[in-house]
């Protein structure tokens, strides 16, 4: 069923040829692994601690990619160590809050998050309740906008959290923005969650910049390493949007505004 915005068009899941060209994540990951003397050449990080958020239905083991190249580039980086992402489940949310106090505690430092679909539902939501402990908020192909009838997993999401995925309250929170630097990496090749559902809208701390990968494959898409690397590395307290110069032109497209999405309700 499609969701409509201000200007009454619709928005809907992702089709079944978008769906199928998930099948390009093994090659992302091919791509990853190719691009790693490439990678390696980025400029390190700061040393800053950094929690990774997996998307729903899988655990830390699909972040091991992402933590290590951040591993490898010089940062502190933490999976969210919640088990298998199932929603929002009894003491999870409480299990992210003490993971993101004792980060800050151990270092003294803020904390970056990075959330990868339904993890940078998490992410944000926890730099919106600790915004003092947070540094900077990355989402990859996150559902934050919208509605959730406009993904190709609301049903999975109500069958294994057993919540369910249209309180008009709980939508609108979630589309609010963190108070913090806020960046959205996503893909209009998504084949799990429409492109419309992952955009910020226009504030001075917040950006949206487009990649070619699939939804899977996105957290491993050597594209979205750069992306993240370079976020990271700002200097705490200089947050700049991402510029889009010379060569990068060719594989980053920043994305102004929410494309108009009304305030979200029930379908």
């Amino acid at each position: 069923m499609p969701v409509h915005d201000n200007d009454s068009s619709p928005v809907r899941a992702p089709g079944l040829l978008k769906l199928a060209l998930e099948g390009r994540a093994p090659w992302e990951f091919a791509a990853l692994l190719a691009s790693a003397p490439w990678l390696r050449q980025l400029p390190a990080g700061d040393g800053h601690p950094v929690i990774v958020f997996p998307g729903l239905g899988v655990s830390d083991f699909s972040t091991v990619p992402m933590r290590n190249f951040l591993r490898d580039r010089g940062y502190a980086s933490h999976p969210w160590r919640q088990g298998f992402n199932f929603g929002p489940r009894d003491g999870v949310l409480e299990g992210c809050i003490e993971q993101l106090q004792g980060a800050y505690a151990r270092t003294g430092q803020r904390v970056s998050l990075v959330g990868w679909s339904l993890g940078g539902v998490y992410a944000r939501e926890l730099a919106k309740q600790l915004p003092d402990l947070v540094r900077c908020v990355i989402t990859l192909g996150s559902p934050f906008g919208g509605h959730p009838r406009a993904t190709n997993a609301w049903r999975f999401f109500e069958f294994v959290s057993g919540k369910s995925a249209h309180d008009p309250e709980v939508i609108a929170e979630i589309r609010r923005p963190p108070p913090v630097p806020t960046t959205s990496i996503y893909s209009r090749t998504d084949g799990v969650v429409a492109w419309q559902c992952s955009l910020n809208p226009p504030l001075p701390h917040t950006e949206n910049i487009e990649l070619q990968a699939s939804h899977v494959g996105m957290g491993m898409n050597p594209l979205t390493m750069y992306l993240i690397a370079d976020r990271l590395r700002q200097p705490e307290g200089a947050w700049q949007p991402f510029e889009a110069v010379g060569v990068r032109r060719w594989f980053f497209k920043p994305t102004p505004g929410d494309n108009g999405f009304a305030a979200p309700r029930a379908a």
